[in-house]
């Protein structure tokens, strides 16, 4: 029976660089959403049929973003790597709306944090569609997953 979802992820160590105690709590957060509910779907059959639960390795290397699928066992089934250039913009854009809200946070009104929330939340939308886009025939994700894995590939693109 096919179980099309996520029971484990982990980020690739090599991969990640410095990060700032508000990212790696974006990290956690996202792992933890991500595991509490998502749909990820690879497209590609397998002999065997297997069509789920799956671990996945994310890791970021030379502009590409690997994304290391394996069956419940941990046996591996396939790698699938996409570019990370259509991305740069995003992820830019992200972080810097993300430091925004971090400082209005420490300093500024409920309706300056909301109105700064609202923006993060706009760009990270527009990413997560995005990504969608690019795993379209390969990987059958929804919105929220999309979000998540987002979020999961911005803390392997920093560097320190």
């Amino acid at each position: 029976m096919a179980d099309p979802r996520i029971i484990d992820v982990t980020l690739d160590e090599h991969s990640i660089g410095w990060r700032s105690a508000d990212v790696d709590q974006e990290r956690r957060i996202a792992i933890f959403d991500l595991l509490e509910g998502n749909h990820f779907a690879p497209q590609r059959a397998h002999a065997d049929d297997y069509a789920g639960p799956y671990r996945i390795k994310l890791e970021s290397a030379e502009g590409r973003l690997g994304i290391h699928i394996h069956r419940e066992d941990d046996s591996h089934l396939e790698t699938l790597v996409l570019a990370l250039g259509r991305f740069r913009r995003s992820i830019k854009d992200y972080f810097a709306i993300c430091d925004s809200y971090y400082q209005a946070i420490r300093a500024s009104t409920p309706q300056q944090i909301e109105t700064v929330d609202m923006a993060r939340r706009a760009v990270h939308n527009d990413a997560a569609e995005l990504l969608r886009e690019r795993l379209e025939g390969k990987i059958e994700v929804d919105f929220d997953t999309a979000r998540r894995l987002f979020t999961l590939i911005c803390v392997l693109h920093l560097r320190g």
